[in-house]
C-alpha cells in the first residue's frame, strides 16, 4: 500500500491510494471461509461446498467490502498521524479513473481531502470585549410578582360569568323544531370557555350568562373548522361529528373563576417560605432568583460577541468552496437544488468560528467531565422551567430531569457542546478585559433586534 497526499494551495488536498494484493488477500480469504461454513448450497453438506463454488459467488463482492474498508482506514489513520485538518468526509476524485476489481492489484484510488485554511487564534488581556449585566427593574420584578399570584391563585365560584370563566352545565340536543332529540346526545357536568369559541355571534350567547340559564347554540357554528373540538365536548367519535350539527341546548349550572392569589404574607411564604414576611423583602428575593437567570442570559451574549469579535480578528479565509459544496450537497441530497447555494455563506460562517472555537478550547485547556454534562443538562433544565416562569425548581427535581436527558442519545452531543461553551464563557471572561454594561431586561432584550 502506497499514499501520496498532495496540497499545494494549502486546502484543496488530493490524496491517492495505492492498494496492493497484500493488503487485502489474507482478509478476504478469511472472510470466504467463514462464508463457506454457513453456505448452503443444494447437494453439499454444510461447511463442504467447494471453495470455487464459493468464490464463484461471494469473492467480488467480499473483496470490495475489505478494499473499500481498508482504504477507509488508512486514509483516516493518515490524517491523524500527519495532523491534517479534515473538513468533512473524503470525496472520491472527480478525476479518478474506475477500478476494475476484476483484474489483479494494483488498484488506485484518488480522493478529494478538504482542508481546513490555516489560521491563529488568541484571547487575552489586550481584548475587549462587551459583557452586559443585567439588572431587573421595578418593571419586571412587577410582572414576576404578577405571575407568582397568578400560578398561586384558587378557585371561586362566580355568579355572572366574565371572560376566562369556566362554565358547567348540562347538555342536549335538539330536533330541527327545537325540542330534546329523542336518543340525541345528552350529557352533564359539561365544562366550557366560551372564551375560546372561535365565531363571535356564538360567543355573545354567553355573555352575562347565571346559574340557571339555558343558553341554545350549534357546536359547529362555533367551532366550524375544529372537529376534534366538537367531538371532545359531545363525548364522541371525531368521525361522527358529521352527524351532530344541529343545535344544543346548554344549562348552566356552576361558574368556576380563577383568582390570583393576593401579594400578602401568605402568598410570601408559599414561595419562599417562612423567612419572607413583607414585600420589600419578597420583591429582593425575586430580584435575586431573576439576577440568577439573567446571568445565564449575559453569558449567552457574551459568547455571541466573542464570535462577531473573533471572526473580524479573523477577516476573510481562503476555504476549498468547490469542494466544501460538493460535500455539501451530498450531505443535504433530499434539498432543493439552490440549497447549497443559499446557505453556503451561512455555513462558513458557522464553520469558521467552529474551528477558531477548538483553538481557544485547546488554549485555554477545556476538557469535558461526566460531572461537566451534568452540570449542563442541569442548567438546561433550569432553563428550559425559567421559559414558563418556574424559577423554583427544587433541586432534586432538576437533577432527575437531567438525568433522563442524558439518558436519551439524541441529546448528549448538543449537552456536550453546552457543556463545551459554559466552560469556554467562564475561561475568557477571566482572560479577556471586560467592557461592563448595565442594562435593564428591556434594553437587553433590544440588543437581539440589531
Amino acid at each position: 500500500m502506497n499514499i501520496v497526499f498532495e496540497c499545494p494551495d494549502k486546502v484543496n488536498g488530493l490524496m491517492t491510494i495505492t492498494v496492493e494484493e497484500t493488503d487485502y488477500k489474507e482478509k478476504v480469504e478469511n472472510s470466504l471461509k467463514e462464508y463457506r461454513k454457513k453456505a448452503n448450497f443444494p447437494g453439499f453438506r454444510p461447511g463442504m461446498v467447494p471453495m470455487s463454488l464459493i468464490k464463484r459467488q461471494y469473492e467480488l463482492p467480499v473483496k470490495m467490502d475489505v478494499i473499500n474498508k481498508f482504504v477507509g482506514e488508512q486514509i483516516y489513520a493518515y490524517v491523524k498521524e500527519n495532523n491534517i485538518q479534515m473538513l468533512g468526509e473524503p470525496l472520491p476524485s472527480e478525476t479518478q479513473v474506475p477500478v476494475d476489481l476484476e483484474h489483479e492489484a494494483p488498484y488506485t484510488f484518488v480522493f478529494d481531502i478538504a482542508v481546513a485554511p490555516e489560521f491563529k487564534i488568541e484571547l487575552n488581556g489586550k481584548n475587549k470585549i462587551d459583557y452586559y449585566i443585567i439588572e431587573p427593574d421595578e418593571k419586571t420584578i412587577d410582572a414576576q410578582v404578577k405571575q407568582l399570584a397568578q400560578r398561586n391563585g384558587t378557585y371561586e365560584e362566580g355568579d355572572t360569568y366574565q371572560q376566562n370563566d369556566m362554565l358547567y352545565g348540562d347538555l342536549r340536543e335538539l330536533d330541527a323544531e327545537g325540542n330534546t332529540l329523542e336518543g340525541g346526545i345528552t350529557l352533564e357536568r359539561v365544562s366550557m370557555m366560551p372564551e375560546y369559541i372561535k365565531v363571535d355571534e356564538q360567543k355573545a350567547l354567553f355573555d352575562n350568562a347565571k346559574p340557571g340559564d339555558i343558553i341554545t347554540f350549534n357546536p359547529r357554528k362555533a367551532y366550524p373548522d375544529n372537529d376534534a373540538e366538537i367531538a371532545g365536548m359531545l363525548k364522541i367519535k371525531k368521525e361522527e361529528v358529521g352527524r351532530h350539527e344541529g343545535d344544543f341546548t346548554y344549562q348552566v349550572t356552576s361558574i368556576s373563576r380563577y383568582k390570583a392569589h393576593e401579594v400578602n404574607q401568605e402568598l410570601f411564604h408559599m414561595v419562599f417560605g417562612d423567612d419572607v414576611n413583607d414585600e420589600a423583602t419578597f420583591r429582593q428575593k425575586i430580584a435575586e432568583q431573576l439576577k440568577a437567570q439573567f446571568d445565564s442570559e449575559s453569558d449567552y451574549k457574551f459568547l455571541i460577541d466573542v464570535q462577531a469579535y473573533v471572526e473580524k480578528k479573523i477577516g476573510a479565509l481562503t476555504y476549498p468552496d468547490a469542494l466544501l459544496k460538493r460535500i455539501m450537497k451530498r450531505n443535504n441530497e433530499d434539498k432543493d437544488a439552490d440549497y447549497v447555494e443559499r446557505n453556503y455563506e451561512e455555513s462558513i460562517r458557522h464553520l469558521t468560528w467552529h474551528l477558531a472555537k477548538e483553538q481557544l478550547v485547546r488554549a485555554h485547556g477545556i476538557k469535558i467531565e461526566d460531572s461537566d454534562i451534568k452540570a449542563a443538562a442541569k442548567e438546561s433544565a433550569r432553563v428550559q422551567f425559567a421559559r414558563y416562569g418556574m424559577t423554583d425548581v427544587p433541586d432534586e427535581y432538576l437533577e432527575n430531569y437531567a438525568n433522563d436527558m442524558i439518558k436519551k442519545q439524541e441529546n448528549i452531543e448538543n449537552i456536550i457542546d453546552q457543556a463545551i461553551d459554559q466552560k469556554l464563557i467562564a475561561a475568557l471572561k477571566a482572560a479577556v478585559k471586560l467592557n461592563e454594561k448595565t442594562v435593564t431586561p428591556e434594553e437587553f432584550n433590544k440588543l437581539f433586534e440589531k
